[in-house]
């Protein structure tokens, strides 16, 4: 049987389209707003579909679930970075997102993978409820997800504009409060990942010491 090229499966073939699409972003941001936000929001909403192909084609891999989540951080990361450019009074803030958005979530994988776990969102159903809830309910998933994003690339857009529709400013609303939500589920997720890893590393400690013994 020929050995499978992981690198070709299809969910990881949708990821390197997320890439494109995210880089194609990042290069219109200085220049075309509208065209920058469209390739940068399409990006996001192929996550909703990579999960489902490695689901029906069995193609769940560890490689799969490192690129799904080092594209969202790395897009989400430098649409802060061209809003930091845009508002910096505001500099500090995006900071402290990028550092909250980046360090709960590498710690949630690396953690959920050292017990197993192909993917940072499969999780034990026993844990926190929270989180349960967050990574069970797809709509939950789906709508703080974008809403979060919605709301970054909002603030982008309307720095464009002069004079904005009132539905945007509701939007905006709506969607800051998704982000507050967002934040403070990625919060949760830097507290329990690291009362994760300090599990796994007393069980470690305690293996060591009875064979020591």
């Amino acid at each position: 049987m020929a050995e499978e090229n992981i690198f070709l499966f299809v969910p990881n073939l949708i990821g390197y389209a997320r890439i494109v699409l995210a880089f194609l972003s990042f290069y219109l941001m200085p220049c075309c707003p509208l065209p920058a936000v469209f390739c940068y929001l399409l990006s996001a909403l192929l996550d909703a579909f990579d999960g489902h192909a490695a689901r029906a084609l069995n193609q769940c891999t560890k490689f799969g679930a490192m690129l799904d989540m080092l594209t969202d951080r790395c897009a989400t990361m430098c649409l802060l970075v061209n809003l930091a450019l845009l508002y910096p009074s505001y500099t500090f803030l995006f900071q402290l997102s990028m550092c909250l958005d980046i360090a709960s979530h590498w710690l949630h994988l690396h953690s959920s993978m050292m017990k197993g776990s192909t993917s940072h969102k499969v999780i034990d159903l026993s844990g926190n409820p929270i989180l349960r809830v967050y990574y069970t309910s797809k709509p939950v998933l789906f709508v703080m997800c974008m809403g979060n994003e919605l709301f970054f690339c909002l603030l982008y857009i309307l720095y464009y504009i002069e004079e904005p529709a009132a539905w945007l400013y509701w939007l905006q609303g709506v969607c800051a409060v998704i982000c507050l939500l967002k934040a403070g589920i990625s919060l949760l997720h830097l507290i329990t990942a690291s009362q994760n890893m300090v599990a796994c590393d007393a069980a470690d400690r305690e293996i060591e010491r009875t064979k020591a013994q």
